[in-house]
């Protein structure tokens, strides 16, 4: 009698694959790009060995080279000190985020019981994501994915920003305050992928926190979140 034939291994991110324009010839990148690190301890994680740490240090470089390489097209007449800022608003975790959740990302990621997929996880991922397209199908899959969730965003944003430390100094400074003041409250993670927290105060207003991998996006989105709880109107 002829043994049955075995069934094919079932694609469990293939509605991600679609979703990311590129069918991985080797998944279980894909796969690890979506263990978070607090679940290194379940049966998924150790069948991939590792977490999607190693991988988003190199999402996090394609990246910003990708978008770096694109702003130096889209606005040729701009100086460094006007790009700058687009650059990093257009890497932030809160952008990372925007994309993650539009990608669904949040629903296939493998995290340790009970914890959720908040902003931090959900950038986390995506620039793992990222560094497992460029690793499987190297830089033209990277580069479709970042082109077709970050060229919007891109045209969207026609002025440089202003970045949001300078507009809350100025905000404090027109309102004869002093200065806002900036403390670090906590740091973790690995050395190749630290994770800062920072809070802001202003004089007479409540204080505000953000997170980010260097104290400076710790900064920046400290201040961004302060921004927003306060007053136009002087």
């Amino acid at each position: 009698m002829a043994e049955p034939k075995k069934q094919p291994k079932v694609n469990e991110h293939q509605s991600l694959e679609q979703v990311l324009g590129h069918q991985f010839a080797s998944p279980a990148l894909l796969e690890q790009a979506l263990i978070h690190r607090g679940a290194l301890g379940t049966q998924r994680a150790v069948a991939a060995s590792e977490g999607n740490e190693r991988l988003e240090f190199l999402g996090d470089r394609v990246l910003g080279l990708v978008i770096a390489d694109t702003l130096l097209k889209t606005f040729p007449d701009e100086s460094e000190g006007e790009l700058a800022p687009r650059l990093a608003a257009l890497v932030s975790s809160a952008t990372l985020c925007r994309v993650a959740a539009a990608c669904g990302l949040g629903k296939h990621l493998t995290l340790a019981r009970g914890q959720k997929a908040d902003n931090a996880v959900l950038a986390d991922a995506c620039e793992a994501v990222i560094g497992a397209l460029y690793l499987d199908g190297g830089m033209k899959p990277a580069e479709a994915f970042i082109g077709a969730h970050w060229s919007k965003l891109i045209r969207d944003d026609i002025l440089p920003p202003k970045d949001a430390k300078t507009a809350l100094q100025e905000w404090a400074q027109a309102r004869g305050l002093p200065l806002p003041v900036y403390r670090v409250i906590d740091s973790s993670g690995p050395a190749h992928a630290p994770s800062f927290v920072m809070t802001v105060t202003v004089q007479g207003y409540s204080e505000a926190r953000g997170e980010g991998k260097t104290k400076r996006l710790a900064t920046q989105a400290a201040a961004t979140a302060l921004l927003a709880t306060l007053p136009v109107a002087p």
